[in-house]
């Protein structure tokens, strides 16, 4: 869950029992789509509890819960700029699922690979959830009754602005989250199996830049960015325009260096992880390009970033108002260019739309008065340059 975090000046434990309020709401929420996506899966597949592939789903489940617990702190995490702490817990966890991975494939090898992958996923959510909550307890002055900031006869005693916002962004991840699985199912409907499987193992690749670089860097931004607009400096704006622009410049330097590498490694990539099945296939193209829509990715993140943590409720209305039309966009090109150029196509379709959206952002900040905009124009300007 994003929420527009922004202090008024009120205690860090003030500050953080109002946040906790709301963000405890991700907890009951994401149980129950947990339960629900479990026994549907259990009836679509007709399951039972002995089946290894049941137990596996479970673990998930439980893995999920987990991560749930720690999602409250790490919020609070990201609103005390504590990036270091994020830092440790997620290198942790990461290295302790595929530490638990390696040991399971390799030493205990009569275990299924369904089972070893779900517990792997257990020992990264209990990771999450030891870290955060050891530290916050151990290191910080928060008591577990301010980590927990509910009392009887005042559970429903929410910050409503803070809430409404919070409803305003989730209803926008749920928007896309069906974009982003929209392709998938017009890929799968009008596309063949080879250039279904194509487009997965290149987005599985490139997507890892933009996972493990580009992602914490939106959500660093994003807390930067909210934090300075909650200021009363008269050169709130200016500055807010200047750290935009530096934002937009290194996201576009790292871009431009896979951009610059990317193409004319694809091939040696692809043929040393999957071999020359995939290697001499399309795979290599369509990687090629999706070096291109990695840069799209980030300066879309990184302005989208910007725009949410600025703008007002009405503005961000607006804006997911014009997401509905972009997803027909995005739609209409994916019909299109799948069926004329496969996987590469739909790299394509996905490039062209973050474009126009980045293209709408550039348009939106005339309405964000005082903004120092020459600097981020011109950096706009550059990458559509790159991009052309």
């Amino acid at each position: 869950m994003r929420a527009d975090i922004k202090f008024d000046g009120a205690s860090a434990k003030d500050n953080a029992a109002t946040l906790l309020k709301v963000a405890w709401m991700t907890f009951p929420l994401g149980v129950f789509i947990t339960i629900a996506a479990c026994v549907f899966v259990f009836w679509w597949q007709g399951l039972h509890l002995s089946d290894p592939y049941a137990q596996a789903i479970l673990i998930n489940g439980c893995a999920c819960i987990l991560e749930l617990l720690a999602e409250p702190l790490y919020i609070l995490s990201q609103t005390l700029f504590l990036l270091k702490l994020r830092l440790m817990v997620e290198t942790a966890a990461t290295f302790s699922r595929c530490v638990t991975m390696y040991l399971l494939i390799v030493n205990f090898t009569n275990t299924e690979k369904g089972i070893a992958f779900a517990l792997s996923q257990a020992a990264y959510g209990a990771s999450l959830f030891l870290g955060y909550w050891s530290y916050f307890i151990l290191f910080r002055s928060f008591r577990s009754s301010n980590l927990f900031p509910f009392r009887l006869g005042q559970v429903m005693n929410f910050d409503k602005q803070l809430s409404s916002m919070c409803m305003l962004f989730t209803l926008q991840s749920f928007r896309k989250l069906i974009l982003q699985e929209g392709e998938k199912m017009v890929l799968v409907w009008l596309d063949t199996p080879y250039n279904q499987a194509v487009y997965g193992l290149v987005d599985k690749l490139g997507s890892l830049v933009v996972r493990l670089v580009f992602l914490p860097f939106e959500e660093s931004s994003y807390a930067t960015f909210a934090r300075s607009a909650s200021g009363q400096s008269p050169d709130k704006m200016k500055n807010l325009g200047r750290c935009l622009s530096e934002a937009l410049k290194l996201v576009l330097l790292i871009g431009l260096i896979f951009l610059a590498f990317g193409p004319s490694y694809s091939y040696s990539l692809i043929r040393l992880l999957y071999g020359q099945k995939w290697s001499d296939g399309e795979a290599s193209a369509a990687l090629r390009y999706y070096c291109l829509y990695i840069i799209v990715l980030a300066m879309n993140g990184t302005s989208e970033a910007f725009l949410h943590a600025v703008a007002t409720e009405n503005q961000l209305k607006r804006s997911n108002d014009s997401l509905l039309v972009f997803s027909l966009i995005y739609v209409a090109l994916n019909v299109l260019l799948i069926r004329s150029a496969g996987a590469v196509g739909l790299i394509f379709a996905n490039s062209l739309s973050i474009l126009l959206i980045v293209r709408l952002f550039l348009l939106s900040m005339s309405s964000f008065s005082g903004l120092n905009q020459s600097g981020v124009i011109g950096t706009f300007q550059k990458f559509e340059k790159y991009c052309c």
